[in-house]
């Protein structure tokens, strides 16, 4: 990945810039689509939906304050390796594994008509199914997409995609609205809706090549099933609840193509696995969900009759939260989407890049290290979907991710999470997303903390906070003196900074070729 660290920043910087949360296009000038004039409320209609080539330059993005999340095009195909509707992040907030990369909807009425909802692109061009021309709306709700799609007659298909706050769980859930034709032959009380899930298993850096001879293990249970692509992968647990029946099917789709992949110069294809399908029936005013998970435990309440209820106290769980936040951002704000529509999707947004760092504890648990959660121990996401969690760029965002957000505890959180890893005078440069030992090729990101405390402490006061980190920031402070890793050190002639050591990158221009440093500094 060191060769493509410098394209990566451009392009993430790029994307951060234009709004890959905001669903604005690469190549968008303004012209195509329509421009929502309230900032809370952001859409885009069947002119840019039924513009397939436009729909998927156009990405959506949900997260689950662990690093993981889902994402895609507002199409429903997927451009990049990185798209998948559960990106679980099994070591948060790092080693995120792609367990679903999307799911095709098919509507069947009772006399056989059937629409495919789905978009699929392969590698020789092929666009199938072209389930676009359904697409009516895509909307933000909060921080929620709602794709609405226009079926027979006067019914219309949304669906709904949120994830579960710290756990990496995706909720896809339908609702039928509308009605059949009073003069319809087709006039009945219920639509036959089909899921099909696509799996693989493997980093969200890299793509899955297929073989027919490989076969996921997959146990059915009717409305839920267990999947997994090995003996020793993390189980997926899908829950549809107990209108829902489970098909196994057991297909391999050849060379998915990713666009956004090919543009980069990197692998541009991969094989996708369909364990099957759920069947479920929908009439007007029914809602149906499909919970994603790799939890250990994701059932007892979504099992059962009371599936949906469980799933609405989810969705409530996850309204409050953001409620919650953005109180904490304006509390003289009642309304804050209605008094400043423009800050309250900056809070949102800003939400989305903040996640936990948890502890290591003592102890492994099936061969693989334990970690505690705690609520303050936070980091921030570099940017989505590639990086994971930087030094320099956790304490440049502090104060606006965090202190302007009015989110102090958790500032503090990452001051001390930060604090905790530092070695030899220097905090991490980056955590691999491998879950490996940080790097530390840094030269600036330690000074960004002096940077981000001294604003935290102007901020919040926390003169106690100054009083536990003074052991760690005094030893910094010694090491720089005397010198330290890669050459990073203060010239007594000067007082000022020098660093560099051959073969590493220690600043922002970090881009690297195999031992090649571009642009060194």
């Amino acid at each position: 990945m060191a060769s493509e660290v410098g394209d990566l920043a451009a392009e993430n910087a790029a994307r951060n810039t234009r709004g890959i949360y905001l669903m604005v296009s690469e190549q968008d000038t303004g012209e195509r689509g329509q421009v929502p004039s309230n900032a809370w409320n952001l859409y885009v209609e069947r002119d840019s939906c039924a513009n397939v080539q436009l729909g998927l330059d156009r990405e959506w993005l949900v997260t689950n304050g662990l690093g993981g999340y889902a994402a895609g095009s507002i199409e429903g195909a997927t451009t990049r390796s990185y798209h998948g509707l559960l990106v679980a992040a099994l070591r948060p907030p790092v080693e995120r594994t792609v367990l679903v990369t999307k799911i095709d909807e098919t509507v069947t009425f009772p006399d056989g008509l059937t629409l495919k909802l789905g978009v699929n692109e392969y590698q020789d061009g092929t666009i199938d199914p072209q389930g676009y021309k359904y697409l009516a709306k895509v909307a933000l709700e909060g921080d929620i997409p709602c794709f609405t799609y226009e079926l027979e007659g006067m019914l219309t298909l949304e669906k709904r995609i949120w994830m579960e706050y710290g756990q990496n769980t995706t909720y896809v859930q339908y609702m039928l609205h509308g009605a059949f034709d009073e003069g319809s032959e087709r006039r009945t009380d219920e639509l036959t809706v089909a899921l099909y899930p696509f799996c693989v298993y493997r980093d969200h850096h890299s793509a899955t090549q297929g073989s027919p001879d490989w076969h996921f293990l997959v146990e059915n249970e009717g409305e839920y099933c267990r999947v997994r692509a090995n003996e020793d992968a993390i189980a997926l647990t899908m829950i549809a609840g107990p209108s829902a029946h489970f098909t196994p099917t057991g297909e391999w789709y050849w060379n998915v193509f990713h666009r956004r992949e090919r543009e980069r110069g990197l692998p541009d294809h991969e094989d996708v696995y369909q364990p099957g399908y759920f069947r479920i029936q929908l009439t007007p005013g029914m809602r149906t969900t499909l919970v994603l998970s790799a939890e250990p435990e994701p059932f007892g309440e979504f099992v059962g009759v009371h599936h949906e209820d469980s799933v609405t106290q989810a969705l409530l769980r996850h309204h409050r939260r953001k409620q919650q936040l953005l109180a904490v951002a304006n509390s003289s704000a009642v309304n804050l989407p209605q008094q400043d529509p423009v800050l309250a999707r900056l809070v949102v947004a800003a939400d989305q890049f903040i996640v936990a760092r948890p502890e290591q504890t003592a102890g492994m648990k099936k061969g693989k290290p334990v970690f505690r959660l705690t609520p303050d121990r936070k980091t921030v996401i570099a940017g989505y979907p590639w990086f994971s969690d930087w030094g320099r760029d956790s304490m440049i965002s502090l104060p606006g991710l965090l202190l302007s957000t009015g989110r102090y505890s958790e500032a503090k959180g990452l001051l001390r999470a930060f604090a905790s890893f530092t070695q030899d005078g220097l905090i991490p440069n980056r955590f691999p997303d491998t879950g490996e030992a940080p790097e530390y090729n840094t030269a600036d990101a330690t000074l960004w903390m002096f940077h981000a405390l001294h604003t935290y402490l102007t901020a919040s006061g926390d003169w106690p906070l100054l009083k536990e980190l003074f052991p760690t920031l005094s030893s910094i402070i010694d090491w720089h003196v005397r010198g330290t890793k890669y050459g990073i050190g203060i010239d007594p002639r000067d007082g000022l900074l020098h660093a560099g050591a051959p073969g590493v990158q220690l600043t922002w221009m970090d881009a690297k070729v195999d031992d090649l440093v571009v642009t060194p500094r």
